[in-house]
């Protein structure tokens, strides 16, 4: 597979998936842990806000689609730029 390090799954996970998907779609298990959560409502993706105040990303299956590889390498690197000026 060309570029295979954009995409890895574990369907042997106890949680895989950890979303709800349609049957048959890829699922990208590669950002596991959204490398963008920190990024609170910048991030991009559909998330809410708990009553709690808990960021919840239920929801949200920005980095876990192959296609969105380069928009959270592109996010990350906004935010590393925003953080170092």
């Amino acid at each position: 597979m060309e570029a295979s390090y954009r995409f890895f799954q574990n369907d042997k996970c106890e949680y895989f998936p950890c979303h709800k998907i349609e049957e048959g779609q890829d699922f990208n298990c590669l950002f596991c842990y959204c490398p963008l959560y920190s990024m609170g409502d910048r991030c991009g993706g559909n998330y809410i806000y708990l009553e709690n105040g808990v960021k919840s990303c239920e929801k949200c299956l920005l980095p876990h689609l192959p296609q969105n590889y380069d928009l959270i390498e592109e996010r990350l690197l906004e935010n590393s730029d925003e953080n170092n000026d």
